[in-house]
């Protein structure tokens, strides 16, 4: 899932590309993808696209005042294409569910892969009208992030700590897989719960999260949109690696399956040498 590091990649590239074109057409191969009906779709049509910009995970066009807003879900994706096809896509012939053509010919297409078909596309007269971006808690790279800021969103909150940094209504843009990587950082149970942190705990958790972010928007920028997958999948330490070595203790790399998601971690660094029990609402085991 293409998460804040990799969201914001895809604006800046969006931003050397399409901003300053005018929008020749948009093609639904997937009605299912739209999920607003005014203004329709074809309203874009004609419109010159001013700007970009990121909403958590969403991506934000901004087509003359109107947004076209994407949320990529989980098997997602945005392909760039420099020469687009005259033919608009077939339904349900290929992953393609929405192509916007530009006026010199170039464009992109929004795919999906797999059968769980979340891709959700919006066309909206303000970004708060799409009731996930409402939703959306600070995002955690601004100034105001601050570490009293992240204290007060962890007080009190009983869930496990992974659950709270992928909850996109406390923190907005941190998924599965840099959630996983936040806590091998701060060297972190991923079920240990929010509230029971110490203030030094907070205060190291606060530090990996802004460390871990941050470096992974650098890796990010200035990579086109065919890059950023390999790059993220590469940079990783131990989220995707269920099975090889912690690049920090050597100890084996080690998974928790859930029903449609699963967390990495390694028991040496984070878990005082303790696997976690694979199930949901896993304890130590003893």
């Amino acid at each position: 899932m293409p998460e804040l590091p990799e969201v914001e990649a895809l604006v800046d590239f969006l931003v050397d590309r399409a901003v300053g074109r005018v929008v020749a057409r948009v093609d639904v191969a997937s009605i299912a993808v739209v999920k607003t009906f005014d203004p329709p779709i074809s309203s874009l049509a004609g419109l010159t696209v001013t700007g970009a910009s990121r909403h958590g995970k969403f991506i934000d066009l901004d087509v003359d005042g109107l947004h076209l807003i994407t949320h990529l879900s989980r098997a997602g994706w945005l392909h760039w294409r420099e020469s687009l096809p005259p033919a608009p896509p077939k339904p349900g012939k290929n992953p393609i569910a929405l192509r916007v053509h530009l006026d010199n010919g170039a464009g992109f297409d929004l795919t999906e892969a797999g059968t769980q078909k979340r891709l959700a596309v919006y066309v909206v007269r303000s970004p708060h009208d799409v009731p996930g971006i409402v939703r959306l808690g600070p995002e955690p790279l601004t100034d105001a992030f601050s570490l009293a800021t992240f204290a007060e969103l962890l007080s009190g909150n009983r869930a496990q700590i992974k659950g709270v940094l992928r909850d996109q209504s406390v923190i907005a843009g941190i998924g599965n897989a840099y959630s996983d990587e936040i806590l091998h950082v701060a060297k972190m149970s991923p079920f240990k719960l929010a509230s029971s942190l110490t203030e030094a705990e907070v205060e190291v958790l606060y530090d990996a999260l802004r460390t871990t972010m941050s470096e992974a928007v650098e890796r990010a920028k200035g990579l086109n949109a065919g890059e950023l997958k390999a790059e993220k999948k590469l940079s990783m330490r131990v989220h995707g690696r269920a099975g090889q070595k912690c690049p920090v203790c050597g100890d084996v790399v080690r998974q928790v399956s859930f029903a449609t998601s699963a967390l990495d971690y390694c028991a040496t660094c984070q878990t005082g040498g303790k696997p976690l029990a694979d199930r949901r609402m896993s304890k130590l085991l003893k």
